[in-house]
């Protein structure tokens, strides 16, 4: 008797919950792709003060949503589970303020922030991709491969520039094209020499070995279904049956043939 208000209370804080995400998925979805370009931006051509405003402030609206659904979500312990991501995709844009700190000064802290910052760009651009072409599966995977694809490039350009390794990038395009080549697997002479560099390249090459083969498989199967559906091909299959129809036909007449010498 005592569980079922407690019940009713759960399911309707879930349903609250539900309502608030489809109200604010529209609204996100904008900021979401804002942010992605401005990393990109940042990653390429670096910051300047206009933009790192404008990054603060939709920065700001992600924390202030996250803190509206967590004061909403029933089972606060699953939720953050379930956003462990997200959580750590929000936190690190804070050190950003705080470059006082000594430990920040090092390269090594300041590149480990920003290879976080990318892969939680990417799965907040996952996410408001998911829920705007949740329906168009194939269309969802070519536009998050584009939207990888340009985010990874700006990463390795920011990894392993041409002045700091040997044999790394001198431009974005030399970037979008070599990360072009490694998520199609079809590779490239240059591995990357950073820690971080490896990491990124790590999970573009698994992102390209999971989502382009279903790509190219449904292309395939687009092809093939156009020719199957076309009149040379009904007709050719139509003719197919005929021949065989008469096959059946004429062995059947040997055999009644025989069947009759027999008698």
């Amino acid at each position: 008797m005592n569980d079922t208000p407690r019940e009713n209370e759960v399911e309707e804080r879930w349903s609250t919950l539900h309502d608030l995400e489809e109200w604010l998925q529209a609204p996100m979805m904008v900021l979401s792709f804002a942010w992605l370009v401005l990393v990109i931006v940042e990653l390429v051509w670096g910051t300047i003060r206009l933009l790192e405003v404008f990054g603060t402030a939709i920065w700001v609206a992600f924390i202030v949503e996250f803190a509206i659904r967590f004061a909403l979500a029933p089972r606060k312990t699953s939720f953050l589970r379930r956003n462990w991501l997200t959580v750590i995709a929000l936190v690190v844009p804070a050190f950003r303020l705080l470059r006082g700190l000594r430990f920040l000064k090092l390269a090594r802290a300041a590149r480990g922030f920003r290879l976080v910052r990318i892969v939680g760009t990417a799965n907040r651009g996952m996410n408001a991709l998911r829920a705007s072409l949740s329906r168009r599966g194939l269309g969802y995977a070519i536009v998050l491969t584009v939207l990888i694809t340009l985010l990874g490039a700006g990463g390795m350009l920011a990894f392993e520039p041409a002045p700091e390794v040997q044999g790394g990038f001198a431009s974005y395009a030399d970037a979008l094209w070599w990360t072009g080549m490694l998520l199609t697997t079809m590779g490239s002479e240059f591995w990357p020499r950073s820690l971080e560099g490896r990491i990124l390249c790590f999970l573009l090459s698994l992102y390209g070995f999971a989502v382009f083969g279903y790509i190219t498989a449904s292309f395939a199967s687009f092809f093939v279904e156009r020719d199957a559906a076309a009149p040379e091909a009904e007709t050719a299959s139509g003719a197919d049956l005929a021949a065989l129809r008469a096959e059946i036909a004429a062995l059947r007449a040997d055999l009644a043939r025989d069947k009759g010498s027999h008698s």
